[in-house]
This record gives C-alpha cells, structure tokens and sequence, in this order.
C-alpha cells in the first residue's frame, strides 16, 4: 500500500470516528432512556413478582390457621374474614367457607357463598361451575326438581367440564320423579362416554343393577 492510500485510509477512518461521535452526543440520550426502561420495567416485573408471590403466601397463612379450626361453625367465622386481593383468591376462600357452614349445619349461607362464586363473571368457568353443581348438590331437598333439572342441564352441555357429573345427578331426578328407563339411558351413555372416570362409570353401572338393567361393556371389553 503507497503512503498516499495509507494517508486516505486514516483521514477515512478519523471521519468515521467523528461522525459516530457527534451521533453519540446527539442521539445517545436515546440508547440512555432506552435502557433505564429495560431496567426499570424489569425491577418494575419483579416487584409485581414479588408482591403477588407475597399476598398468596399472607393469604395461605390465614387459610391454614382458620382449617386449623376443629368446630367447623369456628371455622367458617374466621374464613368468613379472610380477605383475598384477587378474584380467584376470593373464590377459593368462599367455596371453603361454604363447606365448614354446609359442615355446621348452616346450608343456607353455604348456597349463598357458592352462588355468589357461580355468578362472578371474572372468574374461570370451572371455578363457577364447580361452586353452581355445588350449591345445587346442597340444594337437593329444598329445590324444586324442576329447577334443578334446568340448572343440571345447563351444566351437562357439551364441552363443559362437569358435564358427565351433572348428567349423573339428571339421572338421579329421572329416577326420583319415576323415570328409571330414562335413568338407565343416560347412565348406559355414561359408561360408554371416553370422558368419564373408573368411579364415576362404576357408580353408573351399580345404579343400573340397582334398577334391574343390565350394564353394558365397557368400551375396550365388547365382544
């Protein structure tokens, strides 16, 4: 290389060098804000992280101490003033304490903390619908069959998660209100349904011979 393209090249490179300067000094306080937000937002995440991970420790201390309770009427007061800060936390607070007051002999309230979990609309649909097939279960003598055959059904709709569950209890109204054909036809389809558990298919095939039908193979056993 000639000592004049070597002269070139160095008064190229200086200018490289000035131009990244003089960008740095005008557009640097971008990079600068640019990384206090990426530390910010992450000390800002762990925060959050840690708050949360706090309230659900606070709120597990106070469940313990109030199941911790031997008289089940002492248990439901003291998970009555348990306070939760998010909606699934005060879901799971409420279906315990309708337990301990359905255990008390209170089933009244029990229905009311159940229903009130049943209709929170921010909630996930499981957590409702397992409070609502409770408070129904509890609701077995006072509700009209009628009603609860409405809201059993509703809860046996296809695709919903406690659907073959609630198809049992329809079985059962069949049967109190004399239906037992129509009973031993939605038992038999609970036996053969893929979804349903060893237990629940096993209930369904005692009820069968407690009617006088006859179970049929369990699918995988025919033939």
């Amino acid at each position: 290389m000639s000592d004049t393209d070597s002269f070139i090249e160095e008064v190229t490179e200086e200018v490289r060098r000035d131009r990244m300067f003089l960008l740095l000094r005008r557009w640097g306080w971008v990079g600068a804000l640019a990384v206090i937000a990426i530390v910010g937002g992450a000390a800002f995440n762990e925060y959050q992280k840690a708050k949360a991970r706090s309230a659900a420790e606070d709120l597990g201390d106070k469940i313990i101490a109030a199941l911790a309770e031997n008289d089940e009427a002492a248990r439901a007061g003291k998970l009555v003033g348990v306070e939760a800060e998010s909606a699934g936390g005060t879901a799971v607070v409420q279906m315990l304490t309708a337990a301990a007051q359905s255990n008390s002999g209170n089933p009244e309230a029990a229905v009311e903390a159940l229903n009130s979990v049943a209709t929170n609309g921010e909630l996930p649909e499981i957590y409702r619908q397992i409070a609502a097939f409770k408070a129904l279960l509890l609701q077995s003598d006072s509700l009209p069959a009628a009603d609860r055959r409405q809201q059993f059904e509703a809860l046996a709709r296809p695709g919903a998660p406690l659907r073959l569950l609630a198809e049992e209890q329809l079985a059962l109204i069949d049967i109190s209100e004399g239906g037992a054909d129509a009973a031993v036809t939605r038992l038999q389809a609970i036996i053969q349904d893929a979804e349903a558990s060893v237990d629940l298919q096993q209930r369904a095939s005692q009820l069968i011979v407690a009617l006088g039908g006859t179970p049929e193979p369990l699918p995988g056993q025919q033939g």
